[in-house]
């Protein structure tokens, strides 16, 4: 990515990327991604892809809303199973 065709989606694309990397007990196969609701913007957490590994403790919780706070991504995170919403916390720093 150059400055000269850098755009939002890549920007977004290298923040999650960096949430990913701070986040690293997260499996791979989590899939990572924001999206509006209302005038807030949250994280999605999707364990789709891998439900027998969705076992997030508090310390990770923490960790991740660290991390989401560290790099202003949003102000909650949402822990989904596809469609499914299974958990919803408020990002603080």
């Amino acid at each position: 990515m150059t400055p000269l065709n850098s755009t939002s989606a890549d920007f977004e694309q290298a923040a999650l990327a960096r949430f990913r990397s701070l986040a690293g007990f997260l499996p791979q196969d989590c899939r990572i991604f924001r999206e509006s609701w209302g005038r807030s913007t949250v994280v999605c957490l999707d364990f789709v892809n891998c439900p027998h590994l969705f076992n997030i403790d508090k310390e990770q919780a923490r960790s991740l809303s660290q991390a989401i706070a560290e790099l202003s991504l949003a102000d909650s995170m949402i822990f989904r199973l596809g469609n499914k919403i299974v958990g919803w916390q408020k990002v603080t720093p």
